[in-house]
Formats: structure tokens, C-alpha cells, sequence
């Protein structure tokens, strides 16, 4: 007999889950459970689902019904992780008391009766949701750069800063006339054998107008499910089709907006890591990264937050939030009771992407926190003109529809820029200008990837659009001419990649003046090509002709500062000139560290670089640290089998022999 019965054959789309660990469930309570929570597992055996539960994300959320007879050795391994809300355990014993619950806070009860289990799951679910409370909210903090964890603060700062740029380009995309359509499809499959929910798809297929956009995301159906969570995971396929959604909401309360000052308070679980660096650090400045509903009633509030046990992971707290209309270039907030789908039930919506000043984080009894926030306008804080750079120097244009992947890439989320790329790509018209864009875009992704063959066919075949539509020394030919050589040059083909590069040179010349950025590329370019051939004086005189160039044109921490340093210092590691190299190397991880993320493939490379030079020292411990840093990186961002992943793995195999 299978161990795991499943009804599901999809991804879960939404945050909960509900598990029952036990003997097999008839169809009719199955049916009843989904009218609750959509996606339903069955597990016969405690492994498999302790297994299961453990692979979710922790932002994920389980509802665990358990037979009695399993729970007294199950619930003990599982209580503790932050998946688990709600354990209910379910007894055919009559005479069963409550005994069970003692000291498992998340346990909410032995129950006999099936109906009464129904019952109690449903109340407890909805009062829930009725709170908002078990929406994981997409939050990023920006912190100040006085405080002394520097590299803590940077890194928070720059996903600060990306998750704007995101929200922006997501905002300004264009959406399809099939969106809708195609999100309907979607969920009609992720809902197949709920009746329930699929009856709400179908009315939502025949009566939706964008005027009442308000009252579906408030009715807390699937619109709102779904779409928070692909908000807070990045899952590019459903938040593009829910570009229309967003657009109508965010229309919908730019109409409505409020013209008077509000103070609202929203009950929330946080995570405990995220509490400790509110009140650790010296954060400044918070945005959340979705649709943020809040009330009026403080009681209301608190007295719901206080009704509910404490849990080891999450802490709780009401966000105490001041808002007024008045001050200038404020993001929009409306008060959606008059739109609501609850309108007893008085809400103020405020924008995807709001940035909120903390100013100050209270305890209010011994087991609620306080923050106090004030929604800022875009002249409240120095944010705006940090953002501003970043694109300027991504080339970043909101309204780009390919600028979305481009964030994604320079964040190290590849594969979810591959499959934007790809999406943008097959809804295009085959005549389309950004086709050839979108070909190189996905060579470049690839490229990062290690799948250089991959990468070489979408190159070509941007090369062959630009070479039937463009002059032959149009300098987008130049950039693929440049993307291909870097690709033979990773693949160990220099001779064709120094052709591909003197290629793009000639043109680069032709078209600029000696000093332009793209020149200094192909300069760098050329010289990593020298270094493999080991002309390594070579290498270092087209290295230093990069720098030249690059230290006129950009800023001091531009990321092209820091990579013509980890290439100077390539060479001077060749050369066993250590220190020198060593140096390099520091000064292009602290440009590194406050120009990209810290999962970043480059600052990687640069670490497992470091570890090289000290490995070359004989100071093998050293070596392992830099090692390890570097692949952790590597296991964040590749599968195990790609390159880099393999080749790091033995290295440190080596090191840890020299031990």
C-alpha cells in the first residue's frame, strides 16, 4: 500500500496546506476540508510527511490534522517549525480529554466528532484571515550606514532597493489582453476539485469589472491568496498575469484616495530573525513589498493578537501606522470600507511598494510588540535618488518590458529571469523588435547558468536578427559579437573568442571614442583571454587599459570598478606576486559588497579567488573559510550538478586533506 495519497497534481499556489497523517480519508470529508483549504495531502506514513513538511518553505503554512494514536511521538518532532500553524488531533476514543494539549501551544484541540473538527478548523481559519494574520508580508528594511554591521546593512539595503525597482517596472509593465484569461484557466486547474472555490473563479470569469477590483481582493477568495503569495516568492509566471489586477487596484484607489490623515493598526506574526534586526539595528526606513489593508480599531486589534498563543519562531506585533494625504508625492492610501467586500469591516489600503520611517519599537505587554511607523512620501526620505542611480546604472527604464528581468539577473535570480525572458519572448509577435533583446537576454542568463551551448544558440540568433535588420557596424552587433566571444572563451575557445572580440572592437572604435565603457569591456574581455593563454603581461596591459577607461567614466563603487580589480589581481595570483593580488581582491570585494547582492555569482568567484591565493600560501585554513563562503553562494544560486558547483566541492575536498 502507498504510504503518501495525494489529490494534488499541481504546484500549491497559495500559503496553507492541510495535511492529514493517518488512515485514509473518505471523499465526502475530503470535499469538506477543501472548502477551507484548497490543496490537500494524505499521509499513511510519519516520515514521509515529517519529510515533506520539513521541504516546505518556512514562509509556507500547514494545517496538520493528526490520528491520536500518532500524535504522542509525530507532534513532538514537528511542533517546532515555523511551517506548522495549527495541530489538531482528531481521536475515535470518546473518552479522550484534553491532556494531550499540555505544553504544545499550537496544538488547538482532541476532537472526536468529525463535524465538531470541521467546525473548529473553519472558525479558527477564518478568524485568521479575517485579521490578515497568516499573510506572510514581503518586507525589506533599510538601515543606516552608521551602524557597525556594515556588510549586514548593505546587503538588506540592496535588496531594499531591488524590490523597489521590481515593484516599479511590475506597476509600469503593460499587460495582455489574455492575462485575465489565461489567470482564469490557471485557477480553474488549481481548483479543480473544489467546488467551492471554483464557483468563486467562474464568477469572477463572468461578472469582473476593474471598477470592483477593491471588493474582489477584499473578499480574501483566491485573487487574494494567490497573488500575495507570487508577490512574496517571485513567481513570474502568475504575477504577470496578475499585471491587470494590480494595475485596476492600484487605479482603483488613486480615484478614491484619501484626502484626510489616518492612524491605523495592523496585527501581525513576524518572524522572530525579522523583529531582532528591527530592534538590534538601527533600521530607518521599511517597505512592504505588497497591498497592506489595516484598521482603525486598535482594540479590536490587540485583543485578537492577545486571544492567540505564542509560538518559538514568531513573535507578535501591531504595525501602528500614521498616514497623511497632505504631504507632497505621497504613495496613495484610500479607506476601501465604501468598496469593501466586508464593509462592516472599516480597512485602509495602502499601496504595493509602500516605504514606511520607523520610529520607534514599543513593548506592550509580554508578548505584543508596537511599531510605530509614518508613511513616507518620496521627499521624506533619500531613498528615491538611490534607486534612481541604481537603474541609471543597470539601464534600467520602468516602462522596458525587459528591464524586469534585467533587476532579476543583476539580483542572481536566474532562473526566474529565464523564465521571464522566455514568457516575454513567447508572447511577443514574431516581428517584434525586443525578439532579438530577448535572445540575448536569455544568452547572457545561460551564460551565467553554465550552459554555454544554450547560451551560444540564443547569441546566434540575436546576431542573425541584428545582421538582417541592422548595418553591419551597428554596435548592438558589436555587443553580440562581444556576448559570443565570452561564451568560446568560458568554453575554452580562445582562438574563436579573440576573433569575436576584435570584432566588436573594430566596431566599438569605429562608432565611439577610445574612452567609452563598451571599449573598456571589450579591453577587459581581451586581456581574461591573454590570462588563459597565460601571456600574462599581455593580460595586464589590456586589464589596466579597462581601469583607464572605467575609473574616468564610472562612479568609485560601480561594480566594473571592482571587476577590473579581481582581474588585475588574476594575474598578479599567476605571477605569485600573493599580496598584490590579495590587495586587488579587497578592493573589488568592498566595491563588490556595496554593488550587488550578496548571493551574487561574482562575489562568489572572488571569494573562491581569495581562497586560491592563501591555498597557494600553504595557509590552508584561510583557504577553507573562502571556499566555503564562495560555495555557499554557488549552492544558493546553482543546482549541484553545474560547474561551479563541482568544481568548488573538489577544492575544498583538497584543502581539507592538507589539514
Amino acid at each position: 500500500m502507498s504510504t503518501i495519497r495525494t489529490i494534488e497534481e499541481t504546484e500549491n499556489l497559495e500559503t496553507f496546506y492541510l495535511i492529514w497523517l493517518g488512515d485514509s480519508m473518505k471523499n465526502e470529508v475530503r470535499q469538506q476540508l477543501r472548502t477551507i483549504i484548497n490543496y490537500l495531502l494524505i499521509f499513511e506514513d510519519e516520515q514521509q510527511c515529517f519529510q515533506y513538511i520539513y521541504s516546505l518553505s518556512k514562509n509556507d503554512r500547514v494545517i496538520l490534522l493528526v490520528k491520536r494514536k500518532l500524535s504522542q511521538n509525530f507532534i513532538p518532532q514537528i511542533i517546532h517549525l515555523q511551517q506548522i500553524a495549527s495541530i489538531y488531533i482528531y481521536s475515535n476514543d470518546k473518552n479522550t480529554n484534553e491532556q494531550g494539549k499540555k505544553n504544545m501551544n499550537k496544538v488547538k484541540g482532541i476532537i472526536v466528532r468529525r463535524n465538531e473538527l470541521i467546525q473548529r478548523i473553519q472558525a479558527d481559519y477564518n478568524q485568521r484571515q479575517f485579521h490578515n494574520l497568516d499573510e506572510i508580508l514581503s518586507i525589506n528594511f533599510f538601515h543606516s550606514e552608521k551602524t557597525d554591521e556594515k556588510l549586514l546593512s548593505t546587503n538588506l539595503n540592496a535588496d531594499f532597493i531591488y524590490s523597489q525597482m521590481l515593484i516599479d517596472c511590475l506597476i509600469c509593465m503593460q499587460s495582455s489582453s489574455n492575462d485575465k484569461n489565461e489567470l482564469i484557466t490557471l485557477c480553474k486547474q488549481q481548483y479543480k476539485n473544489n467546488p467551492n472555490e471554483l464557483s468563486i473563479v467562474e464568477e469572477f470569469e463572468k461578472d469582473y469589472l476593474c471598477e470592483r477590483s477593491l471588493w474582489w481582493y477584499t473578499r480574501h477568495s483566491f485573487l487574494y491568496r494567490l497573488m500575495n503569495k507570487a508577490i512574496r516568492v517571485y513567481n513570474i509566471n502568475l504575477l504577470l498575469l496578475f499585471r491587470f489586477f494590480i494595475r485596476d487596484i492600484r487605479q482603483q484607489v488613486i480615484k478614491n484616495k484619501s484626502l484626510s490623515p489616518f492612524h491605523v493598526y495592523r496585527a501581525q506574526l513576524m518572524v522572530k530573525e525579522e523583529l531582532e534586526l528591527l530592534t538590534k539595528f538601527s533600521v530607518e526606513f521599511i517597505s512592504i513589498n505588497s497591498f497592506l489593508l489595516a484598521t482603525s480599531n486598535y482594540e479590536q486589534t490587540q485583543n485578537f493578537l492577545s486571544s492567540l498563543t505564542s509560538s518559538d519562531n514568531m513573535e507578535k506585533v501591531i504595525f501602528d501606522i500614521t498616514a497623511n494625504p497632505q504631504r507632497d508625492d505621497i504613495k496613495p492610501f484610500s479607506n476601501v470600507t465604501p468598496f469593501s467586500y466586508f464593509q462592516h469591516k472599516e480597512e485602509i489600503l495602502f499601496m504595493i511598494g509602500s516605504i514606511f520611517r520607523l520610529v520607534r519599537i514599543d513593548r506592550v505587554s509580554d508578548d505584543i510588540w508596537n511599531i510605530k511607523l509614518i508613511l513616507c512620501s518620496n521627499n521624506d526620505h533619500p531613498l528615491q535618488s538611490f534607486i534612481q542611480e541604481k537603474k541609471t546604472e543597470l539601464d534600467i527604464v520602468d516602462t522596458d518590458p525587459l528591464s524586469f528581468g534585467f533587476i532579476l539577473e543583476h539580483m542572481g535570480k536566474l532562473n526566474d529571469a529565464e523564465k521571464y525572458y522566455c514568457y516575454i519572448l513567447n508572447h511577443l509577435p514574431k516581428d517584434h523588435e525586443n525578439i532579438t533583446r530577448c535572445y540575448h537576454a536569455l544568452g547572457e542568463v545561460t551564460q551565467k547558468k553554465g550552459d554555454y551551448n544554450l547560451s551560444l544558440k540564443w547569441y546566434n540568433k540575436s546576431l542573425e536578427n541584428d545582421m538582417q535588420t541592422m548595418k553591419i557596424d551597428d554596435p548592438n552587433i558589436a555587443t553580440s559579437y562581444n556576448s559570443i566571444a565570452v561564451v568560446y572563451s568560458k568554453k575554452g575557445d580562445y582562438t574563436l573568442a579573440l576573433e569575436s572580440y576584435k570584432k566588436a572592437l573594430e566596431i566599438w572604435k569605429k562608432k565611439f571614442d577610445e574612452n567609452h565603457p563598451d571599449v573598456a569591456m571589450c579591453y577587459n574581455n581581451i586581456g581574461i583571454i591573454y590570462q588563459e593563454e597565460k601571456k600574462y603581461s599581455d593580460a595586464l596591459e589590456y586589464y589596466h587599459k579597462a581601469w583607464n577607461i572605467r575609473q574616468q567614466y564610472f562612479p568609485v563603487e560601480h561594480s566594473s570598478l571592482g571587476e577590473s580589480h579581481a582581474c588585475i589581481g588574476n594575474v598578479h595570483y599567476h605571477l605569485g606576486r600573493y599580496d598584490m593580488a590579495l590587495e586587488h581582491y579587497r578592493l573589488s570585494l568592498e566595491i563588490f559588497e556595496k554593488s550587488l547582492l550578496p548571493h551574487h555569482p561574482d562575489i562568489a568567484m572572488l571569494l573562491r579567488n581569495v581562497g586560491l591565493v592563501y591555498q597557494a600560501k600553504s595557509e590552508f585554513q584561510l583557504a577553507l573559510f573562502y571556499m566555503k563562503k564562495a560555495a555557499t553562494i554557488y549552492r544558493h544560486l546553482f543546482s549541484a550538478t553545474h560547474p561551479d558547483i563541482i568544481q568548488i566541492e573538489n577544492i575544498i575536498c583538497h584543502i581539507s586533506s592538507k589539514l
